[in-house]
């Protein structure tokens, strides 16, 4: 009886298309919701949250994974590579109520500047959000007040997304190189 009920489960599920939010994900509703575009009304979602990139712990979010020969001997580290998968809070409190994680890579790209080239996702896993993903590839002054991130794309509710990150530091550390990151973001979809 088990394997009957085991069996009809993974039917049902391969069978069922993929659903985040009452979008069907398969190719023939994409191309459904994509003919319905013309008709759709653009919604501006602000979205508020922190950032957790924890490098030195007993288990760091953000992983060193390539270096240039000369990184050590740059004053802004030039050619380090990090890859990363942070928490993403409704407080700055690492323990408070997790939202989605931010997924990617970031590096040292400038021979100046402490600066930082980022490509992430913002992967949404908690809330009306949940399934749902805003796409960011910018350019981060880390030392500067406040970051503005372009915002690239998107997928579930936030497809076709456009907008701004703005990051702004609350709370860092040169000796540990971990830092929590308030974010504000402003978002454009259908």
């Amino acid at each position: 009886m088990e394997k009957l009920l085991l069996m009809v489960f993974l039917l049902i599920a391969i069978a069922m298309p993929t659903i985040t939010h009452g979008l069907d994900q398969s190719p023939k509703g994409v191309e459904k919701w994509f003919k319905k575009l013309p008709h759709a009304k653009e919604k501006m979602t602000k979205l508020h949250f922190y950032f957790h990139d924890t490098v030195t712990a007993k288990n760091p979010s953000a992983i060193q994974i390539a270096q240039a020969n000369i990184t050590f001997q740059s004053p802004t580290f030039f050619g380090l590579l990090r890859m990363f998968d942070n928490s993403l809070t409704v407080r700055p409190d690492p323990n408070s109520k997790e939202i989605g994680r931010a997924q990617g890579i970031y590096g040292s790209a400038s021979f100046e500047d402490i600066e930082l080239l980022m490509t992430l996702n913002l992967v949404f896993t908690k809330g009306k959000y949940n399934g749902s993903t805003l796409s960011i590839l910018g350019h981060n002054r880390i030392f500067h007040e406040y970051r503005e991130l372009p915002i690239v794309g998107g997928s579930g509710v936030f497809r076709l997304a456009r907008g701004i990150a703005t990051a702004k530091t609350y709370w860092a550390s040169n000796a540990t190189q971990n830092a929590i990151v308030e974010y504000h973001v402003v978002v454009l979809h259908y």
